[in-house]
């Protein structure tokens, strides 16, 4: 009995793992708007993210690459776009199956909301901004790039 019992946890336990690992969004994402790549990687138990491709990497008045201009903190203005984290600190919540409690930085306007992040298909992502309640907010959905 007490090895039939362990045998079950056993493969109960593996089982939760398998669907966990199903729903961790890792990759390179395209947002709807088809402006920006963001790759979507651990950092140490959370997930983060990074823009790494840019339709328009560049301004087109210098040539140079376009800069985090909208940044509330001065000093950060500097800062290329390219490979600028945007998402952090997103944890894996079992009973709603999404990514919840991280944040979403917007550098169109220089603003972090709260975020959460939720797989809509295979390779589809729901990604979610709000501030205050996750109810009042605005969802975008992001396609997997092959």
């Amino acid at each position: 009995m007490k090895t039939f019992l362990f045998s079950l946890l056993f493969f109960l336990a593996c089982s939760w793992g398998a669907v966990a690992q199903t729903t961790v969004p890792l990759g390179v994402w395209a947002d709807d708007a088809g402006e920006s790549h963001i790759e979507i990687y651990r950092c140490g138990e959370l997930l983060c993210g990074k823009l790494v491709w840019l339709q328009e990497p560049q301004e087109a008045t210098t040539g140079k690459p376009k800069l985090d201009a909208h940044n509330p903190d001065p000093e950060k203005r500097t800062t290329p776009l390219q490979n600028m984290p945007v998402l952090q600190g997103l944890r894996y919540n079992p009973s709603s199956d999404r990514w919840e409690d991280g944040q979403i930085y917007d550098p169109s306007n220089g603003r972090t909301y709260s975020c959460y992040l939720s797989l809509a298909g295979k390779d589809k992502l729901e990604v979610k901004g709000y501030i205050g309640f996750s109810l009042i907010g605005r969802s975008h959905y992001w396609m997997r790039v092959k």
